[in-house]
């Protein structure tokens, strides 16, 4: 009897014990992630830093975005047509959209991001520029009327990144877009803890409960976007060896880009995962037309032939599995890849940019060149830069600071070095921006609308309006070919090859998607 009655016992507590344990919720599940910089501006329209770009990402959605094969596919848009005249477009979104703070998403707040995403990106500036009239149809439904048949509409609402049409609440998207938002609201898979933000030292994002995901899965940008985890926090560590140590001992899960020189102690461990970016960067010269010694046209073609690919690429990469030399101005592999007008540049050729200089009547003032020495994706190009440049004949002052404080610098600062401007910086495109000559953000030359670098050249707007407006794939490409050239005469910037990132996963990470941009749903921990 008493073996029967200490038998029941023990049946009674274990079946209390699954009670409670069936009634406690699992663990919270937090990913901690060293993204490639610290994020001190939380606007992703206002910057066009990847940092931030990504931020919007995990907070904002988008009305299309493009699968793994480049397709592009409807995201908060369900259903869209474009009527006989090929210049009327209408959109619905899918039922059910809800902002962060419980209201639902309308057309009319769609409307107003977008003109605010077209007031600042280039792709979008030339959509507004042949847009007749956006309105509101309805709760769900808005209209736009194209001012004569426009072949790239969906392509640059679907435009994957910097700047990103992300959609924001009415109240929000009528912010002045030369303005930082004060209010970070949007529809996304997470949720901004403003609360929680250290700049310096982490951003946290929490797992949105009423986010509606599309039923399909996942691929690429697009697809079905399900928070797997509860919190993501990016953490900031500054330095790139304690980065790696924080992944091998568990104490980050992911690190965005492992630096280069560290992958081979980083192969070592089995139990990371190491995943080499299918979509790649293109490096970048940036000089300011502005001032002087940039705003004369043989100086820029000096600092053009000065500079050479293959020197960037070892200093930065090194290992070449993760880089290429690719002297098309689009990215090479892609449709548009050409290499007719390039040869004998950027190889360095230092006695010919003299002759160049001379040409130009460069008078020796110095070249101030911003240096990001924080990132190490970064930290490199400029001190080859101020070689390159100085074997050519210019004289150069580098200037080295954090790669937020440079951001700032650059979207501030217009006057010239002596009133704390700039001459020259160097940075990195993801190819997913650079495709075609409307989505590659430095070919803008537009004057003061133009991204920082400020290039001011009629010809170029001609041929980016003509390829916009371009019936076909076939005369695309030869307009594409047009602009390529015309580029190599006027240098809105110079490219310095191609490199492909490695991000490192921890053991527990599963679900990590191969994308252009990097993105936190489907992610989990097991």
């Amino acid at each position: 009897m008493w073996v029967f009655l200490r038998m029941m016992a023990i049946a009674a507590a274990l079946a209390t014990s699954a009670t409670i344990g069936a009634a406690m919720p699992a663990p919270a599940q937090t990913l901690r992630v060293v993204m490639h910089s610290d994020i001190k501006v939380l606007d992703p329209v206002w910057s066009g830093a990847y940092i931030v770009r990504n931020h919007g990402y995990l907070i904002y959605d988008t009305l299309f975005s493009i699968d793994e094969k480049f397709q592009i596919r409807p995201q908060m848009v369900d259903s869209w047509k474009v009527a006989d005249d090929k210049v009327t477009w209408t959109f619905t979104l899918r039922e059910g959209l809800e902002w962060h703070d419980g209201k639902p998403v309308t057309a009319e707040d769609c409307v107003a991001s977008i003109r605010r995403w077209g007031a600042r990106d280039p792709m979008g500036q030339k959509l507004l520029l042949f847009m007749a009239d956006m309105k509101p149809l309805d709760a769900r439904s808005f209209q736009m009327t194209m001012k004569q048949p426009y072949g790239l509409v969906v392509e640059s609402l679907a435009k994957p990144s910097v700047v990103v049409p992300f959609m924001m609440p009415k109240r929000v998207a009528e912010t002045d877009p030369f303005k930082q938002l004060g209010e970070y609201v949007g529809s996304g898979p997470f949720v901004l803890k403003q609360d929680e933000w250290k700049p310096g030292e982490k951003i946290v994002y929490v797992k949105n409960a009423k986010y509606k995901p599309r039923a399909e899965p996942a691929s690429g940008m697009a697809g079905g976007k399900v928070a797997k985890v509860d919190r993501v926090e990016w953490v900031w560590i500054p330095d790139p060896q304690t980065q790696v140590n924080a992944l091998l001992n568990g104490e980050v899960d992911i690190v965005e880009q492992v630096p280069y020189d560290l992958i081979p102690l980083v192969e070592k461990d089995k139990g990371v995962r190491l995943v080499k970016a299918e979509i790649g960067n293109q490096y970048v010269f940036r000089p300011n037309w502005l001032h002087a010694p940039f705003n004369n046209e043989k100086l820029r073609q000096a600092a053009q032939m000065a500079l050479n690919q293959e020197d960037f690429l070892k200093a930065v990469v090194g290992d070449p599995r993760f880089y290429r030399l690719c002297k098309s101005l689009y990215p090479c592999g892609s449709p548009l890849e050409s290499t007719e007008g390039m040869a004998g540049l950027i190889e360095g050729n230092a006695a010919r940019a003299r002759e160049l200089l001379k040409e130009g009547g460069y008078d020796g003032r110095p070249v101030t060149i911003l240096h990001a020495s924080d990132t190490a994706s970064l930290a490199n190009l400029a001190p080859v830069a101020k070689s390159l440049l100085e074997k050519a004949g210019f004289k150069v002052d580098m200037q080295s600071m954090d790669w937020q404080s440079l951001v700032n610098r650059l979207l501030t600062k217009k006057g010239p070095p002596s009133e704390g401007g700039w001459d020259v910086f160097l940075t990195y495109w993801s190819m997913a921006d650079l495709f075609d000559p409307l989505m590659t953000p430095f070919l803008q030359a537009s004057c003061e609308k133009s991204r920082a670098g400020w290039p001011c050249d009629a010809q170029m707007e001609t041929l980016r309006e003509k390829y916009a407006l371009a019936p076909d794939a076939a005369t695309r490409k030869a307009v594409a070919l047009e602009v390529q050239k015309h580029y190599l005469k006027i240098v809105t910037h110079v490219h310095l090859g191609e490199a492909f990132s490695v991000a490192g996963l921890g053991p527990k990470v599963q679900g990590w998607i191969n994308a252009p941009v990097t993105i936190f749903w489907n992610v989990e921990k097991k």
